[in-house]
């Protein structure tokens, strides 16, 4: 690819920043011309981002690196337009999870969700889809494994252990910008070696964004496929996280009525034991479907401090979880089978 620098000082007498970003966007779509317009616009972030810390030229430089990587890595995939259904066989059961809000947790529920599998001997994939300075999963190995070839050479999948039965497989760059279509195709997660019983996933990006195109990038975890994925959805048992991710599942509910994703099968709420007084009555059609069987997690003062470690999430946590995995058939059914005896159960072990 050629790519035309424009001198610094020409640019700045010439349009400043308003100029700068029709040159960016040029380059970004030099790289090719089928670039979705998200991959654009992340690119010209990246390479404006650059150029307030290195100059012009630098800021050119990583834009047309950035633009050019996610052009590679979105041909490797299912396209961002294609209706195609995704293969899931060899993944074992897969299990999405994302925000309804931000902040909701959706990183301590892929967690919790892998911790209480590995606990119960199911050998799990813990993907993180995140840029990595702002994963929520990025201190959950003890120890890094090795970084292997991605779809690019820009882009890189490192597994680690985070125990003897779960990999950890988290994306690296060192472009400032990680791109919706620089995030691999699920296969580049998939480890080389080992069946697996359970993926999850934990999509890592702005849901409201990603709702907005979810066939690139993130969202082809949640592609409609064989056998099918098993969204959660994540929030606070607060009003405006429910509202908030109530938007969500508007946004992509035009996408499952074209077949081409699955929606959120179940409602996770974090740190909470129940809605307060008043919240789940302000729900909407499509959060009211997904109370009845909502799952709670108890407020953990540690996690809540340190956020997800090398240690494994406190059991009193994994047990709230345990009976959803027992309803889907991944675990062998569980003693504790309903939600309210869990909660008794945790506040009981909470007060000892």
């Amino acid at each position: 690819m050629t790519t035309e620098w424009v001198d610094h000082d020409s640019e700045s007498s010439t349009g400043g920043v308003e100029q700068r970003d029709r040159t960016l966007t040029k380059l970004a779509c030099r790289s090719w011309q089928d670039l979705p317009t998200a991959d654009v616009v992340a690119a010209v972030e990246s390479g404006e981002l650059t150029t307030a810390n290195h100059g012009t030229a630098a800021g050119q430089r990583i834009t047309a690196a950035t633009a050019a990587s996610a052009a590679a890595v979105q041909r490797q995939g299912l396209a961002p337009l294609s209706d195609a259904v995704a293969d899931w066989s060899g993944f074992g059961t897969v299990i999405p999870v994302l925000s309804g809000s931000p902040g909701a947790g959706a990183s301590l529920v892929t967690a919790v969700l892998s911790d209480a599998l590995s606990s119960l001997r199911q050998r799990v994939l813990l993907v993180d889809t995140a840029e990595p300075a702002r994963s929520g999963l990025a201190t959950a190995a003890p120890v890094e494994g090795p970084a292997e070839a991605g779809p690019h050479e820009s882009v890189r999948v490192r597994h680690s252990w985070r125990d003897e039965s779960t990999v950890l497989a988290r994306l690296e760059t060192e472009l400032p910008v990680l791109t919706p279509g620089m995030v691999p195709p699920p296969r580049f997660f998939k480890p080389t070696s080992g069946a697996l019983d359970v993926t999850v996933v934990d999509i890592g990006h702005d849901a409201w964004r990603m709702a907005a195109h979810p066939l690139a990038g993130p969202g082809a975890w949640l592609r409609s496929g064989s056998p099918p994925v098993r969204p959660v959805l994540v929030c606070r048992a607060s009003r405006p996280s429910l509202s908030q991710a109530e938007q969500v599942l508007a946004r992509l509910e035009a996408w499952n009525e074209a077949g081409v994703i699955t929606l959120p099968i179940q409602l996770v709420v974090v740190g909470a034991w129940s809605w307060p007084a008043g919240v789940a009555g302000a729900a909407g059609r499509r959060m009211a479907a997904l109370l009845e069987e909502t799952v709670f997690l108890p407020h953990d003062s540690t996690m809540a401090v340190e956020g997800i470690t090398t240690e494994p999430v406190p059991k009193r946590v994994r047990a709230a979880i345990t009976p959803l995995l027992s309803r889907w058939g991944l675990v062998a059914s569980s003693p504790v089978t309903s939600r309210r005896a869990v909660r008794r159960r945790n506040r009981k072990e909470s007060s000892a």
